[in-house]
């Protein structure tokens, strides 16, 4: 086990796209780990070649144009495992986990629920409340966890940029923070926000439909870290790089970052 962590999460919007955005970035930050959201590829189109030739470890659960997630490391991958095991809930590429440098990781990408009157948003609340179960089915609160990804959730009204009018919208409802609530209470505190309490404008998700988005700050923070709390204690940063968001063709999200002292 080394003694530095260094951890993203980076909903890509097609891996394919953007995998030189993500190497890129892996060897400029000095990363020793990238989880990766909406890769929207299959598995047997997956672009194992160049993650492999510059140097990385990846495992992936992909389907076609929708959904999709991705481990890539600079460590070996140990017991990868896809899905929750629970059929209801693996319709979907959503989840993978694998234990890396003595830590286990988990990259979810979260249902985003469609509108709060669809059964797509009940479907994102059972989702997200399932992430309890899932955890602690196998794992303990005392065991080295980090927990990130899309959660399609803004938590805080700091992580929206307008929250008195975006409450009950979707990504910012009351029920959906309940639910959160309730998953993150098994155990998780928030890496990001020990290292920014109360700090507005940390966005990493800006919509295309909205012109100039990030420079007029309107933004969400939808992407978290999470880690239990023996080695929350051992964080001792986290940031939102904003860079990739402004390069041409870039994702509508961007990096959030930690750094793990493990000495």
């Amino acid at each position: 086990m080394s003694d530095k962590f260094r951890i993203a999460s980076f909903n890509a919007n097609s891996i394919r796209n953007r995998l030189q955005v993500i190497l890129d970035w892996m060897s400029a930050n000095d990363a020793d780990v990238v989880c990766v959201q909406e890769t929207k590829v299959r598995d047997e189109e997956f672009p194992l070649g160049p993650i492999a030739g510059a140097g990385y470890h990846v495992a992936f659960a992909g389907q076609k144009a929708f959904n999709g997630v991705a481990i890539i490391s600079r460590h070996p991958i140990e017991q990868p495992v896809t899905g929750t095991g629970i059929s209801e809930w693996d319709e979907e590429a959503r989840i993978i986990r694998a234990n890396i440098n003595g830590i286990t990781v988990v990259n979810t990408y979260i249902p985003q629920g469609s509108d709060v009157t669809s059964p797509k948003f009940e479907y994102k609340l059972a989702w997200i409340q399932n992430m309890r179960a899932y955890f602690g089915n196998s794992l303990s609160p005392d065991d080295p966890i980090v927990w990130v990804g899309d959660f399609n959730v803004a938590r805080e009204p700091i992580d929206v940029y307008d929250p008195e009018a975006m409450l009950g919208c979707i990504g910012y409802h009351p029920k959906e923070h309940a639910a959160l609530d309730y998953a993150m209470n098994w155990g998780f505190v928030d890496v990001f926000r020990k290292h920014h309490m109360g700090e507005p404008n940390q966005f990493t998700f800006w919509d295309y439909r909205v012109p100039n988005a990030l420079k007029r700050r309107m933004g969400w923070r939808l992407d978290h870290i999470w880690a239990t709390k023996p080695l929350a204690e051992r964080s001792v940063d986290s940031w939102v790089d904003t860079a990739p968001r402004l390069i041409e063709k870039p994702s509508d999200h961007t990096f959030i970052a930690a750094d793990f002292d493990l000495s």
